[in-house]
């Protein structure tokens, strides 16, 4: 919703004057101190007046009150205490503008008939994932989040050229910003290197991420060296039983994990998840590339990918790369999303039964492959990681039976 706010001024004698605001948007940076300019005319003292912004449409209004000489702002707004200011040596010459420091929220408002917009002018950067092979080429999509007014999204090639893009669809988040996302669809090319750049061109603000797009499958892409290339990639991951939702059953030796139908005996520790029946990988890495796979066939439903190490584990959660997760999904036997921050439905034509993930650290990027017809499923790209990475399992629950087979993490073949 977005905020307005008034500025009143009262005064015991009669004195004529005009409340001036200024005539172009006030840019504010998210996290910076912001004034809200606002006059008297004639520039007439207001150090005797009573001064009072505050924030109209709610029940809880005050932002800042000036009265009988001194500040008195016992009922302010909570969220702006200690954060509020008038400039006491320029009320004498009508300067009743309000500083406000740590700039978080858009505010629309009002110095009498003076409208005063506060923009924040910077949104994240740009994020890239990479949907597969669609329409003859492979379909990239960018999306940033956080801006306000809403921004532009450009795609270019490795020579920056702009490209033909699909629209640019566009969501506001509970802060009313705009979250932006618009995909291409881009050929293979010597360098398979492209930029997304998401630009607020009256603010002058930009933010761009460059993305290099795998092959089809390059790990399997040449088969006489496929052995070679997995053995270096290949790392042997096992389930971390400390990690493991009671009601997961794992195998002895922490290579399977199914949903049972009671509790088991775990101790409860500040690492197992409570809630989402999930585990985590016993082996966890902050650099280098890294892959395995993971058989699937015979569920219809499951979930796969990474988790970065300070994850939440408590409680309900929320699949996301903002709350540090990357994973793929299969939901009701036949439908695939990746959960990206906005999901990404996948559309399949081969049901995979064996499931590769890759992940390169440095480049901020995890995969995922169908084993069987080395096809590429889907890639989240652009991230940049800071802390340690675990491979993330649930086999979801076991729905009396019919979802009851184990999630296998299988041996890399050397054939094929």
């Amino acid at each position: 919703m977005t905020n307005v706010f008034v500025l009143k001024h009262s005064i015991q004698i009669q004195i004529l004057f005009e409340v001036l605001g200024p005539a172009d948007p006030v840019v504010a940076v998210a996290g910076e101190d912001v004034v809200l300019p606002c006059y008297l005319k004639p520039n007439i003292s207001a150090v005797d007046l009573s001064v009072e912004w505050f924030r109209v449409w709610t029940d809880d209004p005050l932002v800042h009150l000036y009265r009988d000489h001194e500040d008195r702002n016992e009922n302010q707004i909570p969220s702006y205490r200690g954060r509020t200011s008038l400039f006491p040596e320029e009320l004498r010459n009508g300067n009743t503008s309000l500083k406000v420091k740590n700039f978080q929220c858009i505010l629309n408002t009002f110095c009498f008939s003076y409208t005063i917009s506060l923009f924040i002018a910077i949104g994240t950067r740009p994020v890239i994932s990479i949907e597969g092979y669609k329409q003859g080429g492979i379909s990239l999509v960018c999306e940033s989040k956080g801006w306000y007014p809403q921004p532009e999204v450009v795609w270019m090639d490795s020579e920056g050229h702009s490209l033909p893009a699909g629209h640019t669809e566009t969501h506001t988040d509970s802060m009313d910003l705009f979250i932006v996302r618009r995909s291409v669809i881009v050929q293979e090319t010597k360098t398979n290197r492209f930029t997304c750049q998401v630009l607020q061109q009256d603010l002058n603000e930009m933010k761009e991420t460059i993305t290099n797009i795998p092959g089809k499958l390059h790990i399997f892409s040449i088969n006489s060296s496929k052995q070679t290339v997995l053995k270096k990639l290949t790392i042997d991951v096992t389930l971390d039983p400390d990690t493991a939702h009671p009601k997961l059953i794992l195998s002895q030796d922490r290579k399977q994990v199914r949903h049972g139908d009671t509790w088991q005996d775990y101790p409860d520790k500040l690492e197992r998840f409570n809630n989402v029946v999930s585990v985590l990988g016993k082996e966890g890495f902050s650099s280098g590339k890294h892959y395995w796979e993971v058989q699937v066939e015979d569920k219809n439903k499951w979930t796969l990918g990474v988790a970065r190490e300070s994850i939440s584990r408590k409680g309900k959660i929320s699949l996301s790369p903002n709350n540090g997760y990357w994973t793929i999904w299969l939901r009701n036997g036949n439908v695939y999303k990746a959960r990206a921050d906005l999901s990404v439905s996948l559309n399949l034509s081969v049901k995979p039964q064996k499931v590769g993930v890759y992940v390169h650290y440095e480049e901020g990027q995890v995969s995922f492959y169908s084993v069987e017809d080395k096809s590429h499923i889907y890639t989240f790209s652009g991230y940049k990681f800071t802390e340690k990475l675990y491979p993330y399992f649930s086999p979801c629950t076991n729905d009396d039976g019919t979802n009851s087979t184990p999630l296998i993490i299988s041996p890399v073949s050397d054939t094929g």
